[in-house]
């Protein structure tokens, strides 16, 4: 397949009142890491409607199906559903509750936030505090305080005010925490909320899913997109993928911040993150989707900051990995991200979705060095200024087909 002999296809508007309902309806299910189903039950019944077929894993990770022209190389497009939480870790002798994070974030973002216990029979309300908190009676001794998980405690919204009285309302060490969102929208684009990260990309996904099935977009190969539930604990995508998987690319929040290159109006292509560089040809291939389509984006960096992508190439899965996202400040606390970087990442899974994979060679998972990718030519190293190969150019539309049970082929 050679992708000179394919069509270009011209990105279609999308439907970003869909994309914001979805994202509002998920922000309302509470999705800390094992606290999930409810996340995904609503994510299946999206994918219902829009009639794309859908499997799932014991745990509840969700891969569907969009068919292409062929089969192989397949590529998956990985968002989360989980979110960062705390659980019960002890019953104070006060009736208020120790606790510790699910996930890695700062207790410096759950002082002073309402919250909802998940008992073993319901739910109950209360609010993450320092252990010293009125002024009225520890004076400056509230501005003194150590910032800590060991420094905070969530007061319940009962009448209890001793351990025996936590026990008797049904509350357990062990029991899970999920913090109130807060979502708001601003009539000029701009969008604040815990857990951003990840469902605004998980609704841009659906919201490219719908664009595909809409204007019945052709895809030259099969696409999955894949929600997973374990991301913020590091597992994500190490479950649900299969061998006909060549690509994935993760869909996750991006860093605005001083020393980056992320803006909150653009969407990022990750070149690196902690787990190392992510794949040249894909990486350079959805730059050069971006700039084929005018898709306002950036590149950048992160230093301490892992997705999907790692956790699946950690688990020993043989595939070429990139990372998009949007750009939002403040992660894994109160974010916020804008209604132009939500649209540029549904554009840009828009367009891969619709591309050629990076290599036909990839359609098998070992080969001979004939179609292998290239870098770095010679005629590169010596004129500098001549622009890289495009990533059509890696393209061996003479190589075998790689047919399948499945009836695809070439």
């Amino acid at each position: 397949m050679n992708e000179a002999a394919l069509p270009r296809v011209a990105l279609p508007e999308i439907d970003y009142a869909y994309l914001e309902e979805t994202l509002l309806q998920l922000l309302a299910i509470p999705s800390p890491v094992g606290l999930t189903d409810g996340a995904v039950r609503y994510a299946a019944g999206r994918l219902e409607a829009l009639e794309i077929p859908y499997e799932m894993t014991r745990r509840g990770a969700i891969r569907a199906t969009l068919r292409g022209r062929e089969a192989q190389p397949a590529r998956a497009i990985v968002a989360h559903l989980d979110t960062l939480g705390a659980m019960v870790r002890e019953l104070k002798p006060n009736g208020r509750l120790a606790i510790v994070p699910i996930g890695h974030w700062s207790a410096r973002f759950a002082e002073g936030f309402r919250l909802t216990i998940f008992t073993d029979h319901g739910q109950v309300r209360g609010t993450c505090l320092p252990l010293k908190t009125s002024g009225h009676a520890f004076g400056p001794e509230i501005d003194s305080q150590p910032v800590g998980w060991e420094h905070v405690e969530v007061r319940v919204d009962l009448p209890v005010s001793s351990r025996a009285e936590l026990e008797a309302a049904g509350i357990h060490v062990g029991d899970w925490i999920a913090f109130d969102p807060l979502p708001e929208i601003q009539p000029d684009g701009y969008i604040n909320s815990r857990y951003l990260d990840d469902k605004a990309a998980v609704a841009a996904l659906l919201t490219a899913c719908k664009a595909v099935r809409d204007h019945r977009l052709p895809l030259p190969v099969d696409v999955h997109p894949l929600l997973t539930i374990t991301e913020e604990v590091g597992s994500g995508a190490s479950a649900a993928l299969h061998g006909e998987i060549a690509e994935m690319v993760s869909l996750d929040i991006s860093i605005a911040a001083p020393g980056q290159n992320t803006s909150e109006h653009a969407a990022t292509i990750c070149v690196q993150d902690m787990s190392g560089p992510f794949d040249y040809h894909l990486t350079h291939k959805l730059i050069g989707l971006a700039q084929e389509h005018g898709i306002a984006h950036r590149r950048d960096v992160f230093r301490y900051y892992r997705s999907d992508s790692a956790a699946a190439v950690e688990a020993g899965n043989d595939i070429r990995t990139a990372l998009i996202g949007f750009g939002a400040d403040a992660s894994h606390a109160q974010e916020r991200t804008h209604r132009e970087a939500l649209v540029a990442l549904t554009q840009l899974v828009i367009a891969y979705m619709t591309s050629a994979p990076v290599a036909r060679r990839d359609c098998r998972s070992m080969g001979s060095l004939e179609g292998f990718t290239e870098q770095l030519r010679p005629q590169d190293m010596v004129l500098p200024s001549t622009p890289l190969p495009a990533p059509e150019e890696f393209l061996d539309s003479e190589l075998p087909s790689c047919r399948t049970a499945s009836g695809h082929g070439t």
